[in-house]
């Protein structure tokens, strides 16, 4: 079988789905592979290091797909590529089928077999194919440096002979997998980390890590049975706010990580709280790209706001490109052998398999 993979808009995605390290991984599986000149070099990897590991480069995107069983991705494929996948080929990605359901009915129809990989389950079988965990994980990291970065005082607790510094104070809105890596990754570098989430079980995580965990009366009735965070009753809301609204007056730094799947971003950080912080304070908001937990949260923007800074960008991850891409990549290859039948050398779409009829859309 073939499998084969084309450059993405690199204006918008630079992570790729195939690194060298994964391409024997593949070969071993009895693949062929074939991608588009230059597919790595933007990340420092040459077209040599796949040759040489036996993969097929061409120039020609219209060549890949049409001789590809198997297309593997990171976002949907534009429309007139798209329009090239025929009957019985697969397409794997992050295909966002919240935003995208028109264009993915429209591949369904065509008999083609679809996968968005941000739908799988959250079991334990699942955990090493799990895409959101591996680039949420880099997501909350970045977040921290990038925000920190803007931050113009010292983070960690600074005595000195001419008087002591005060170690920054960080509040992360959202215990998910970008907000604890946020926590670990701010407390590693001296910051004083308190953290909320709507979800009770993330209690103990975040002491786990350092932080303190600031308790919404109700919290524990808001995760759903895939471990996910549900959206909050008006009461709840209420109460987070005037918890918040205290909070914050003694914040320095706040990443917000709140998401709802195939919801707009709750707005947790009100107009009237960011007016209450310090100046000089920063917001690093990950949920910019679904209309942000801020009221003034602008894409690819730094908005200022009562002296304090609120920064949002559509793809952090393009600022940690390589290591996003080992990571995906690594995801990828285990989706694709969970769904290849090795004995007929052939993809097995067994909808009994709860990965799979999860992660395909019909």
């Amino acid at each position: 079988m073939k499998i084969g993979s084309i450059l993405e808009n690199k204006d918008i995605e630079k992570r790729i789905a195939i690194t060298p390290e994964i391409v024997k991984k593949y070969i071993s599986l009895g693949f062929e592979i074939c991608i588009s000149e230059n597919y790595g070099s933007h990340l420092g990897i040459r077209d040599k290091e796949y040759l040489d590991l036996g993969v097929k480069i061409s120039k020609n995107d219209t060549e890949i797909i049409n001789n590809s069983d198997v297309v593997v991705q990171l976002g949907i494929l534009s429309d007139d590529k798209s329009s090239l996948l025929r009957k019985n080929q697969s397409l794997i990605g992050v295909l966002n089928p919240y935003d995208n359901k028109e264009k993915l009915s429209k591949l369904v129809k065509k008999k083609i077999n679809i996968f968005s990989l941000e739908l799988l389950p959250r079991i334990t079988r699942a955990q090493s194919m799990d895409i959101l965990s591996s680039q949420a994980n880099l997501a909350g990291y970045k977040a921290v440096i990038e925000s920190f970065a803007n931050f113009e005082k010292a983070i960690p607790m600074m005595m000195t002979a001419a008087g002591t510094i005060p170690a920054a104070k960080v509040l992360v809105v959202g215990a998910g997998v970008a907000g604890l890596q946020a926590i670990a990754t701010a407390k590693r570098m001296g910051a004083i980390v308190f953290a909320t989430d709507v979800r009770m079980a993330s209690k103990e995580q975040v002491e786990s890590l350092g932080g303190k965990f600031l308790t919404v009366e109700g919290s524990e009735n808001l995760e759903t049975e895939g471990g996910y965070a549900k959206e909050a009753s008006d009461d709840f809301k209420k109460k987070q706010e005037e918890l918040l609204s205290e909070t914050l007056k003694k914040i320095d730094i706040v990443i917000c990580t709140a998401l709802i799947p195939g919801k707009k971003a709750p707005v947790i950080i009100k107009d009237d709280m960011i007016n209450q912080m310090q100046s000089g304070s920063v917001i690093y908001d990950l949920a910019a790209i679904q209309g942000g937990n801020t009221a003034f949260t602008e894409v690819d923007k730094i908005v200022e706001k009562n002296g304090v800074k609120i920064m949002g960008e559509s793809n952090i991850l393009n600022k940690l490109p390589v290591s996003a891409s080992g990571l995906y990549a690594k995801n990828m290859f285990n989706f694709v052998d969970n769904l290849f039948d090795k004995e007929s050398k052939k993809i097995n779409i067994n909808l009994d398999d709860e990965i799979i009829d999860k992660t395909l859309i019909k």
